[in-house]
């Protein structure tokens, strides 16, 4: 009968797999966002708790790129205790062909930042032919 013995394992591995897996710190990226089309429109919502959005978020379109960039400064203090949280984050979004950039709105409500932006209606289709070369 074989005996396996068990060899040294290296710690690489699973500093890789930890670099590679959600935010190390808990929950996922510090930004959670989720992406959807809603009728005629493109959705990208965004939970920012604790932040001022008229001071502390910012929402840029740069060609196909949707950036939002935030900072949360947050204090609290009781009797005997304080805790605080800050920091500056962001996440970009590649945005799907047709959106219509130009006419985007954001709003803020309970946490949650949601921007819109409408689908194009002059995106067609169109076959494009083919040329034959050699023979």
């Amino acid at each position: 009968m074989a005996t396996l013995i068990p060899r040294a394992r290296s710690p690489l591995p699973d500093i890789l797999q930890w670099f590679e897996s959600d935010w190390p710190f808990g929950g996922g990226h510090p930004m959670r966002i989720e992406s959807y089309v809603e009728d005629d429109h493109y959705v990208v919502r965004s939970e920012l708790p604790g932040v001022d959005p008229e001071k502390d978020v910012h929402v840029f379109v740069e060609g196909n790129h949707l950036e939002i960039q935030a900072e949360r400064t947050q204090e609290e203090h009781t009797e005997g205790r304080s805790e605080f949280q800050y920091g500056s984050f962001s996440r970009s979004v590649a945005l799907p062909e047709g959106c219509d950039t130009d006419n985007i709105t954001a709003d803020y409500e309970a946490g949650i930042l949601t921007v819109r932006m409408p689908k194009r209606k002059d995106t067609t289709t169109r076959e494009i032919p083919i040329a034959r070369k050699g023979k």
